[in-house]
């Protein structure tokens, strides 16, 4: 009886969390499910409803709504592979026709951001997610910090970003959002201020490595009321696709414990001022297909 109460309420306490993620109507732009699975990770871009001193805060956005960061993670086979699709690649954009950079395609809501992706890179998706940085760091507080190894002291004037001494630091959740939203990393080497060169590609490497560091110390938690308190923050900070279940959320947080996918870089090139896909492009995208 005790055993039957217990996970009773665990399973009470686990869809009453499920229930207050937002779920998105995205299901009539999720493809079949076959071989593998697809899952749209998007980072969304709260910039518009940052304040000047909020963490994060970055005067060289404009407003608008886009998608931050655009993740590609599968599952095959019991392997994982993942690859960031660069905001400013070049992409029609679906329902309109217009030629735009691939972000763009957000300000028409989840549904066309996926048909975009499915229409110019020819990969199909299955599973939609949506963090959202800002109540991420929500996450981060209630894991006691995440240590991010860093090979430089650096800092961003615009997110407040601010480490001082090279190697493993640890970060509360307004030192990670200024990390993750950093898009003028700039390193302290031999003395001299050296931003990063390959700009939103960088920052995109970045969020990779903090969500899979999150990803991982989730993977280590064991205290019941810390978890507890995090996954109250994950709740606040997550939108999935309508399709999902409670059991296909619980399939996919299992997954992630520990995860260590295998990184997939989809080549690019300038072209203008944005990106277009490069030589081996076909290659990295058939690894998703």
């Amino acid at each position: 009886m005790l055993l039957v109460l217990t996970v009773g309420g665990l399973f009470w306490w686990a869809n009453s969390i499920f229930n207050r993620i937002e779920k998105v109507d995205v299901s009539d732009a999720l493809a079949g499910g076959s071989g593998g699975t697809n899952y749209l990770i998007v980072g969304s871009d709260t910039a518009d409803v940052l304040q000047p001193g909020d963490p994060g805060y970055d005067p060289a956005r404009p407003g608008g709504q886009r998608s931050d960061t655009m993740l590609i993670l599968r599952f095959e086979g019991g392997e994982a592979r993942i690859m960031s699709i660069p905001r400013d690649l070049w992409a029609t954009i679906a329902d309109t026709g217009d030629v735009g950079k691939i972000n763009g395609a957000y300000n028409g809501g989840p549904s066309r951001l996926i048909r975009t992706i499915e229409d110019n890179l020819d990969i199909s998706i299955q599973r939609y997610l949506e963090v959202d940085f800002v109540s991420f760091a929500g996450v981060v507080d209630g894991l006691g910090g995440i240590t991010i190894n860093f090979e430089h002291p650096a800092f961003d004037t615009n997110t407040g970003l601010n480490v001082t001494e090279a190697g493993p630091v640890e970060l509360n959740g307004e030192q990670a959002l200024a990390y993750v939203r950093s898009r003028h990393y700039t390193e302290i080497i031999d003395g001299e201020e050296v931003e990063d060169p390959r700009a939103d590609l960088g920052r995109i490497e970045r969020q990779q490595a903090f969500m899979f560091t999150v990803f991982a110390k989730l993977g280590d938690a064991r205290n019941p009321i810390a978890l507890a308190r995090v996954a109250s923050n994950v709740a606040d900070g997550l939108r999935v696709d309508d399709d999902m279940t409670l059991f296909d959320a619980m399939r996919f947080a299992w997954r992630l414990r520990g995860l260590t996918p295998s990184p997939v870089v989809l080549p690019t090139e300038p072209d203008g001022n944005g990106l277009a896909l490069a030589d081996g492009a076909e290659q990295a995208l058939d690894q998703f297909r």
